[in-house]
């Protein structure tokens, strides 16, 4: 048993977790594609989005970002993302504090993945 408590998901959810996962992976890539010129923090966002996929993250690390990127992809939210200036203005607050929560762990590595993806087109990237 791993007794690090980084690794100790005993205060989330782990159906919730589990789900935000399934739809953070299942979403993601077409949402980000979607509305790339839309969103300033895109390379933020998928730093975000490698570092919750990364397997040497600490899983309250991969919690805290899962939740915040199944809010992000999620179809309905509190400010729906098709109005023009503020649509994404709820999405970067919940991932800019899931960001400072644990910015020590998204690495250089995730961000360089970050880049890399998104300057692919489209059909490269999926």
């Amino acid at each position: 048993m791993d007794k690090n408590p980084e690794n100790d998901t005993s205060a989330f959810d782990s159906e919730k977790l589990q789900n935000d996962k399934r739809l953070v992976m299942r979403e993601f890539g077409h949402k980000i594609r979607k509305n790339i010129g839309r969103i300033p923090f895109s390379e933020d966002v998928t730093a975000s989005f490698y570092c919750a996929i990364d397997g040497k993250s600490p899983a309250f690390v991969k919690a805290v970002l899962f939740g915040a990127l199944a809010y992000f992809v999620m179809p309905a939210d509190v400010i729906p993302d098709f109005l023009a200036g503020i649509g994404f203005t709820d999405d970067a607050s919940v991932l800019m504090a899931a960001m400072a929560t644990v910015q020590k762990y998204i690495t250089d590595g995730h961000r360089e993945k970050a880049r890399v993806f998104l300057k692919k087109e489209p059909a490269e990237a999926e």
